[in-house]
């Protein structure tokens, strides 16, 4: 029986770096070392997903507004959908402009755009534009509630049940940190998301009666590198904050639940980030878009296709001690025609001190057509020699 598997291409790049190695994988350090004043706290790699850093991970605590984060990624994601556009308008119900708590004082049958509602959520942590927006998204206020579960059990959140889309209390409405930093984590990816949780000011009604929506994260402006995300309070679950920054390609999510007071939330977040920036760094292997190599196209208009990262890929490194990193472009020998800008034709694999540790799409950097027949009989008569 005849094998017509086509070889693989493997391509191995060797990077060496006297830089810093934090093992594989990178272990949550506990309590012990910074002992913050939190019911609960995580710290993520907003690159890998690895925990750097954690306290009390799995308690059940109460997520107040922080639930809007997924509120917004809902939206969001049906918006990178295309199932909404942020020019709809939503109109706003008796439900949902009677919520109390934190609002925007939307009035019964008020229309905003989908944009504008968002905006009231990630910026004025809006209980009222949260109802309009779940009712909009989910048909109902009871569907979106069963889209937020649905998505939590996709991601992996296994110790958190959403009743709300806003996080005004109720006793079966929980999470935990470690379930919220898998949120955090995806949320990152979601096109829009980092837009609107960086906003720190908007003028949400103009004159005679304006109102401005501040935002309520602080770190946005104390802190250097944060862009996101959302907090959150009520008296059941304390201060609350999950928060994210980035400097020099290191991406990091804090989360930080149940704090005593408004200030203790910020300055634990801190020293949490503070943690993280100051112990580990991320070096980028590539970066999206990057041209790596090229393959032959069989039939098409070119004899040759260019090779890019479909994504920045790199490795997580702890501070003080060096490591080899090995990248490998894997492939086909040839690509048939015709080939789309973006399609996935291969995989790079990252390996550590011979550990793998990430894997990412390898894409075609441009189209190419389908050759002509003429152009194909040209060829076959080049190779053949007449």
């Amino acid at each position: 029986m005849k094998n017509k598997k086509l070889a693989v291409v493997l391509l191995l790049v060797a990077l060496v770096f006297n830089l810093t190695s934090g093992g594989l994988p990178v272990s949550a350090v506990t309590e012990d070392v910074l002992k913050l004043k939190a019911r609960a706290c995580v710290l993520m790699d907003g690159k890998t997903g690895e925990v750097l850093y954690q306290q009390n991970p799995d308690q059940k605590c109460y997520p107040a507004s922080v639930t809007k984060i997924m509120t917004l990624v809902l939206a969001l994601e049906a918006v990178a959908q295309g199932r909404f556009a942020l020019e709809d308008m939503v109109v706003t119900s008796a439900e949902a402009a009677g919520m109390g708590g934190s609002q925007v004082y939307l009035y019964e049958g008020e229309e905003r755009s989908l944009h504008e509602m968002l905006i009231a959520i990630a910026v004025g942590s809006g209980n009222d534009a949260s109802v309009a927006v779940a009712e909009f998204i989910g048909g109902s206020l009871g569907g979106f509630v069963e889209l937020m579960n649905k998505r939590a059990g996709e991601m992996g959140m296994s110790n958190s049940k959403f009743t709300n889309p806003h996080g005004l209390h109720d006793d079966e409405h929980y999470t935990t940190a470690a379930d919220l930093a898998k949120l955090a984590f995806h949320a990152l990816d979601v096109p829009l998301f980092l837009s609107y949780t960086s906003i720190y000011e908007y003028q949400f009604r103009p004159d005679p009666k304006p109102l401005i929506l501040w935002n309520s994260n602080r770190l946005l402006k104390w802190f250097d590198g944060v862009d996101g995300m959302k907090t959150g309070f009520v008296q059941e679950s304390g201060y609350n904050l999950v928060a994210t920054a980035e400097r020099d390609d290191l991406r990091l999510i804090s989360v930080f639940l149940g704090g005593e007071d408004s200030n203790t939330r910020f300055t634990e977040s801190m020293k949490l980030l503070n943690y993280g920036f100051s112990q580990y760094e991320y070096i980028t292997v590539y970066k999206a878009g990057e041209i790596l190599g090229e393959t032959r196209v069989n039939k098409g208009a070119q004899d040759t296709v260019n090779l890019m990262a479909g994504k920045d890929i790199g490795v997580l490194q702890k501070k003080g001690e060096k490591n080899e990193i090995i990248a490998r472009l894997i492939h086909r020998p040839y690509l048939n025609a015709p080939i789309k800008k973006g399609d996935v034709v291969g995989e790079i694999v990252i390996l550590k001190n011979g550990m793998e540790l990430e894997r990412a799409p390898l894409t075609a950097a441009e189209d190419v057509a389908k050759g002509t027949w003429m152009r194909q009989l040209r060829k076959l008569i080049a190779e053949i020699g007449f």
